[in-house]
């Protein structure tokens, strides 16, 4: 099992190319089950879980080509088993998000419950509603999600579907799934974050007729049939306010190619806050800071909310940072229930942080020591990489597997700006 080897106390500087989002690249893979021509994504990060869906897609009988400039080409012509078994979904939550496609072009799918991150629970019971709404029989049983149309239908029909929570893949999922249906549905509630407009814009490009993306309200009219297109994956900023992060508590000067700062307004406005020096350039996002981070940065309250607001996704990363500011700090997450797994490890290398229910209370301390610690989930493990630059001495961070669902070589992005860090084998 692969380890994280980082001797900390390197400033960064140079460089950095911003990957296509995890977080549109897999519905926007799933959303090319939609036709029988050939869709062309470019911009694909180099990800296990972008491994995982294509393999998915693969057992479908769906023709895949994938080269290592990041362009995928996806034909689903001979897709003749609109199935996601747990063995392929085991370790991903969105496979969910084959369920829509598959059913709205061929009116049935079997797709196993999802698994991913144990950060808490996610349930499917919306996707579910929303899909009964445009007409589809959903049963649960063994696991999996067992869906068709009525006898005599051959395709969804519109709805008006307003979910009980804000929910990114719902949205994604009934997107698709209304782009084939017969007549007009509204999604009310529907969830703003970047990566639902870029999946909007794709559809738009393979005939779709949608209004209202990236807004609480969307219309869509659905149409017969889909056609290919070609589409770019949009910059991930996940893996930007990480590397932002990273960069505020290592010190240094970094360009951040590619970086899209009109989608991380949350996160930039709370960098500056902490004391970081954050641009807008041409071509992407430069960020500066001070080392020691203790002597420059203040610490930040913050509370996780759905987007436009602080992203849950980027909570672990700023408290990293906020345990090496100046100050006390209060961080409370409301998105998921298990999400200070981090907490322990951070602990594990000198932070000051105390948990009561949905909040965390941290002392910032002018130093963090080395030490292993183990990544408990995705951005649990970015949190630990951004602690160990700082760290004095050594720190390895264990169980990288999570780091690689999410994140495109980090390691090597990291090093070719400076940073002290190598991929051990245990």
């Amino acid at each position: 099992m692969d380890k994280l080897l980082i001797r900390g106390g390197r400033r960064l500087s140079g460089e950095v190319r911003i990957s296509g989002a995890k977080n549109a690249a897999l519905p926007e893979l799933c959303a090319a089950l939609l036709t029988d021509e050939k869709v062309e994504l470019s911009n694909v990060p180099h990800l296990q879980d972008v491994a995982t869906m294509l393999k998915l897609i693969r057992n479908m009988g769906v023709a895949v080509e994938q080269h290592d400039d990041g362009r995928v080409a996806i034909n689903a012509r001979s897709l003749d088993k609109p199935e996601a078994p747990y063995e392929l979904v085991k370790t991903m939550r969105a496979s969910v998000l084959a369920l829509g496609p598959l059913l709205a072009r061929f009116g049935h799918a079997t797709v196993s419950l999802p698994g991913g991150c144990a950060i808490g629970s996610r349930p499917v019971d919306q996707h579910i509603k929303g899909l009964q709404a445009m007409g589809a029989q959903i049963v649960v049983e063994h696991g999996y999600m067992i869906a068709r149309l009525p006898e005599g239908r051959t395709r969804l029909r519109g709805a008006h579907i307003t979910t009980d929570m804000v929910t990114v893949t719902g949205t994604e999922n009934f997107l698709m799934a209304a782009a084939l249906a017969e007549g007009e549905t509204v999604l009310e509630n529907a969830a703003q974050e970047p990566e639902i407009p870029d999946l909007a814009e794709m559809l738009i490009a393979m005939g779709a007729r949608i209004h209202g993306h990236g807004t609480r309200r969307i219309v869509v009219e659905g149409v017969e049939r889909l056609h290919g297109c070609q589409h770019a994956v949009v910059a991930d900023r996940i893996e930007a306010g990480t590397f932002l992060c990273a960069v505020a508590a290592a010190g240094g000067d970094v360009l951040l190619q590619g970086a899209r700062a009109d989608h991380m307004d949350a996160v930039i406005e709370k960098l500056r806050d902490a004391g970081a020096r954050v641009q807008v350039v041409e071509g992407g996002v430069r960020v500066q800071a001070d080392a020691p981070a203790y002597e420059f940065l203040r610490a930040q309250n913050f509370r996780t909310t759905e987007y436009p607001g602080f992203p849950t996704d980027m909570q672990a990363q700023f408290m990293a940072l906020n345990c090496i500011s100046q100050g006390a700090s209060k961080v409370t997450e409301t998105i998921f229930e298990n999400r200070f797994m981090h907490v322990n490890e951070l602990v594990r290398l000198g932070a000051r942080i105390q948990i009561d229910g949905k909040v965390a209370l941290i002392e910032g301390a002018p130093r963090l020591s080395g030490a292993t610690v183990m990544a408990t989930d995705l951005r649990a493990s970015a949190s630990l990489v951004i602690a160990g630059l700082v760290a004095d001495g050594e720190t390895l961070v264990d169980r990288v597997y999570h780091l690689d669902r999410g994140y495109d070589r980090m390691e090597t992005k990291l090093r070719g700006i400076g940073a002290d860090i190598e991929r051990v084998k245990a």
